[in-house]
C-alpha cells in the first residue's frame, strides 16, 4: 500500500539525485552561497547606533526666515486640515501659508514651480506622513533603525 509506494518515490529520488550529481550540489552550495553573501553584506554595513541628544531649549524661532514659506499637503482630509491650521496658526503669529493639494503629482508640479520655499506634506494615513522637498524625500525615522 502506502509505505510501498512511499518507499519506491524515495528510492526514485535518490536515484535521480545520484544521476545529477551537478544539480544536486549546486542545490545545496546555492543557498550556501548566497546566505555567505548576506552574512559579509551585513558585517560591511553594520546597524548604527546614535547617540542620545540632551535636551536643550532651542529659544525662539526667528519668523523672518518663514516669510513667504509655502506648506503644500495632501489628501485634503478633515484630519489633514485640522493639523495644517494648527501648524499654521497656532505656532506662529503671522501663520504660514498652507495649500491643499488633491493629489501628491500635483503637489509634486507646485514643488517644482516654488522650488526654494516649498515643502511638501503627504498624509498617508492619520499617523504617518512624508516630507517632500524640491529634490528629495524625508521618511520618517522614529521605527527605522537600519535599511
Amino acid at each position: 500500500g502506502v509505505w510501498r509506494q512511499t518507499r519506491a518515490l524515495l528510492f526514485k529520488n535518490c536515484l535521480i539525485k545520484c544521476r545529477t550529481k551537478k544539480s544536486s550540489v549546486q542545490e545545496v552550495l546555492f543557498p550556501l552561497f548566497f546566505l555567505f553573501w548576506l552574512i559579509l553584506m551585513s558585517m560591511m554595513h553594520p546597524h548604527r547606533k546614535y547617540d542620545e541628544v540632551a535636551n536643550t531649549d532651542l529659544g525662539p524661532l526667528d519668523p523672518s526666515v518663514l516669510v513667504n514659506f509655502v506648506i503644500g499637503y495632501t489628501p485634503p482630509t478633515p484630519v489633514a486640515r485640522e493639523i495644517m491650521k494648527k501648524v499654521a496658526f497656532d505656532n506662529f503669529e503671522d501663520g504660514l501659508i498652507t495649500e491643499e493639494y488633491l493629489s501628491e503629482e500635483e503637489l509634486e508640479e507646485a514643488s517644482f514651480l516654488k522650488a526654494s520655499n516649498f515643502v511638501g506634506v503627504v498624509f498617508k494615513d492619520s499617523m504617518s506622513y512624508q516630507l517632500r522637498f524640491h529634490d528629495s524625500i524625508a521618511m520618517s525615522s522614529i521605527y527605522m533603525e537600519s535599511r
